[in-house]
């Protein structure tokens, strides 16, 4: 009997990937259908409802679903959900299809086919409503609030098929892993108490000082690679997943620390995003989120504390994964270590600072990253990066080590 916490509104995971050996069928029968672009955001969560991320849903929401999840975070079954996940189309795509028919979903990008949906319901979504529901504002120039706005005008709901996993199991082997293969792992190691560690950066000594405080209070951490589409600077997760890989391997104790990956595209909604993180890391097997400052945040679209206070907000019972909430971090030279915003007395111009932009430059120019905020095996494999960036936009040699 597995200790670990029960998926969410389920006793079990419910992937909607379809076994290898019926997908050649599948995907011949899929190309006689009407298609349906998705868009990457699209493509993602269709991924994530293949490998069970999403349970229970079983497809693409509803306009009941849909509503409910943007206005009250309820299904319209009462279920907790804290995002809509739905499927848009353009008029002339959706006039196209009935009600009751199937279509075959393929990436807009590359022409792919990725699943079958059985379209139950065709409807017209408040893009306003759930921009400034879900994200707290219609602004644009929020990446979130940009991708609904450049929907298409009609949502398409019902239950999908899933052929296909794109690059991901290839690209990342050993690192893409399923809520299934997680749990799988939970258990083999023994722990119950498992905490996630979202990360779309390579871990600096703040992040390393969460994760080591979450080691603390549970049996082991799943530090938790997003995968999918990032914002412009953002560094390639392929850099990410070796920087961590060393901070690893030099500072954990070994058994403490399993690495994974995941092909979400981040929404960046803050609290509402946090919510949905605690969601989807319980059908992982983790009875923790660590969340931070500003959590899926971007931009000052949310304060830096709005992500913890939000679970202090929801019903009672809403999720089984729980939030570790953390204070900001960083290192304090008067405490002479690691400290957070809720053990150091210290003012601001005795704590180390540095913002991602300013890391950047540092790289670029060649400066010397203070060991205080990063490991030194850590610079060492970003700054190749870096390097071989600037001799790609350069067309010349690298630069001379310093």
């Amino acid at each position: 009997m597995s200790k670990l916490v029960a998926p969410h509104g389920s006793d079990r995971v419910q992937p909607l990937l379809l076994p290898e050996a019926e997908r050649a069928a599948a995907r011949r029968r899929a190309e006689t259908l009407p298609q349906i672009p998705l868009s990457s955001r699209e493509v993602s969560d269709l991924f994530m409802l293949g490998m069970g991320a999403y349970t229970p849903l079983e497809g693409f929401m509803g306009a009941a679903d849909w509503r409910g999840a943007c206005v009250d975070m309820r299904l319209a079954d009462g279920l907790f959900w804290p995002i809509p996940i739905t499927l848009s189309a353009e008029r002339e795509v959706a006039g196209g299809i009935r009600e009751g028919a199937e279509a075959a979903l393929t990436d807009a990008a590359t022409g792919d086919i990725l699943g079958v949906i059985t379209v139950s319901e065709k409807y017209a979504a408040d893009r306003e409503l759930e921009c400034a529901q879900v994200y707290r504002t219609t602004d644009t120039a929020h990446p979130g609030v940009r991708k609904v706005m450049e929907q298409g005008p009609v949502n398409l709901g019902g239950r999908v098929v899933v052929l296909s996993e794109g690059h991901f199991p290839e690209t990342y082997k050993g690192l893409y892993q399923r809520p299934a293969e997680t749990r799988a792992r939970f258990q083999e190691l023994g722990w119950s108490r498992v905490a996630a560690f979202q990360t779309r950066n390579p871990m600096h000594r703040s992040h390393e000082h969460l994760a080591k405080i979450a080691v603390e209070v549970c049996d082991g951490v799943l530090i938790h690679q997003v995968l999918g589409a990032l914002k412009p600077g953002d560094i390639p997760a392929e850099v990410r997943v070796a920087a961590i890989d060393t901070l690893v391997a030099h500072y954990f104790l070994p058994g403490t620390v399993i690495q994974a990956g995941y092909p979400i595209e981040m929404r960046y909604a803050g609290p509402r995003e946090a919510l949905l993180h605690a969601l989807f890391r319980q059908n992982f097997g983790c009875s923790h989120l660590v969340v931070g400052r500003d959590h899926a945040g971007v931009g000052d679209f949310y304060g830096p504390f709005d992500a913890h206070r939000i679970f202090d907000e929801i019903p009672e019972g809403s999720l089984k994964t729980q939030a570790l909430k953390i204070d900001v971090t960083f290192h304090c030279y008067k405490c002479g270590g690691m400290a957070t915003g809720r053990t150091c007395p210290h003012g601001e111009e005795d704590r180390l600072s540095i913002s991602g932009t300013r890391l950047r430059e540092m790289f670029a120019n060649g400066e010397e990253v203070p060991p205080e905020f990063s490991r030194p095996e850590v610079i060492e494999v970003l700054q190749a990066y870096y390097d071989g960036q600037a001799r790609a936009s350069k067309g010349g040699a690298a630069r001379p080590p310093t």
